[in-house]
């Protein structure tokens, strides 16, 4: 970019900011446009968004702007896009992030229209998941939509697609009050109508139930092609999430279990305290409904069927025998191992008079008694009257 050349204008294939030389556009909207680029320095490609000049001449907004991007750059999860760097050249306001080549939802819906339940169920879970990890860090997206959700296909290797959930930093400060209503001024409208909740569109304090709303909003348009309130003017929509009842999904003719309709409207309800606790039991709610098994990061669990509830077993059939698995592990409790006692044969103390007789050894020898004698003698008091032999004892002992 040359030096006397508007930030905005005149980027494209072949310019540089930053390190990155861009390559190709592959996107773009009323904030930002994002570029496929090449990192100089590394030598990898990147996804290159570039801010409108709007943001990037409000000087309170680039200073959070920065801080926020960084602190959503050190929140590691798997399902939030990893963002390599977060700054400002030459009055170009910029992220740099991982390039996903799947594209985003937004690309999906404008290809197929609507999806499937149960890739709706595993989309809204990943995403749900990157949520919840970003709220215990104090962060709030506030931008959740289908534009902000970004799929790595896994056709070449089989495993399935992993969701990518993008826009932390930007989302979270370009929705601030005194930001709002500079670049509502200046004909810039922030974040998206859409998938606003209403405590957003009014101004106050937000937290991550405002962000369950915006995923309640994009998981209807997934399931039936158009949001809650997708054919209504910016004005009059802005009205609807204010204070609207959001249509049934059932009624856009999709063909959905029934307790669909009762899950969506606790999670578009007009009152934070209404919603879900999470934007997880929200997804929950989902998979149980759509009759697919539980979600566990990092992996894509087989649908089961939905159980009305629990239920006794018949009286007639006995209950199910678990089956006898071996574990992977030995077991680190000791064993324990009887054995029988040992009978051993003691002799009487105690014996008959013939026994006696019988087994009465014969008397000593004089050979065998005079070690007895030297071993008395050894015990033998010294300067003692009677000592060693001198005694008129027997054996040489004193006499008693």
């Amino acid at each position: 970019m040359n030096a006397g050349q508007p930030a905005w204008s005149g980027l494209g294939p072949g310019s540089a900011v930053a390190g990155y030389r861009i390559e190709a556009r592959i996107g773009r909207g009323g904030m930002a446009t994002v570029f496929r680029a090449h990192d100089e320095r590394l030598g990898r490609t990147v996804a290159l968004k570039i801010l409108a000049p709007a943001l990037a001449d409000d000087e309170e907004f680039r200073n959070r702007f920065i801080r926020e991007s960084r602190a959503a750059a050190v929140t590691d999860h798997p399902h939030i896009i990893p963002v390599f760097e977060a700054g400002e050249a030459n009055g170009v306001l910029f992220i740099a992030m991982r390039f996903v080549r799947g594209g985003d939802l937004r690309s999906r819906l404008s290809q197929f229209g609507s999806l499937p339940p149960d890739a709706v169920a595993d989309i809204v879970s990943q995403t749900a998941s990157a949520l919840d990890a970003a709220h215990k860090h104090g962060l709030v997206h506030r931008d959740v939509k289908p534009g902000n959700i970004l799929l790595d296909v896994g056709e070449e290797t089989g495993r399935p697609d992993h969701v990518y959930l993008s826009d932390f930093g930007l989302s979270k400060v370009s929705l601030a009050v005194g930001t709002l209503a500079a670049l509502t001024s200046a004909g810039q409208v922030l974040g998206t109508l859409d998938y606003m909740a209403p405590e957003q569109i009014e101004g106050g304090p937000l937290d991550g139930r405002a962000d369950q709303y915006g995923l309640a909003c994009t998981a209807y348009e997934l399931l039936c092609g158009t949001p809650p309130f997708g054919k209504y003017p910016s004005t009059a929509l802005m009205r609807a999430h204010r204070s609207d009842t959001p249509p049934p999904i059932s009624s856009r003719g999709t063909d959905l279990p029934a307790g669909t309709d009762a899950i969506f409207a606790k999670a578009l309800a007009k009152a934070p305290a209404a919603r879900y606790g999470s934007c997880t039991d929200f997804a929950g709610s989902l998979r149980v409904v759509f009759g697919v098994g539980p979600y566990r990061s990092g992996q894509h669990v087989a649908p089961a069927p939905i159980q009305p509830g629990p239920q006794a077993p018949s009286p007639a059939s006995p209950a199910p025998r678990m089956p006898q698995v071996k574990a992977a592990y030995p077991s680190t409790a000791p064993t324990i191992v009887r054995r029988p006692e040992p009978v051993v044969k003691v002799p009487p103390i105690y014996a008959e008079p013939t026994e006696l007789a019988e087994s009465e050894p014969s008397p000593p020898t004089p050979e065998q008694q005079a070690p007895v004698r030297a071993r008395r003698r050894w015990f033998a008091w010294p300067g003692r009257r009677g000592h060693a032999g001198t005694g008129n004892g027997p054996n040489g002992l004193p006499a008693r």
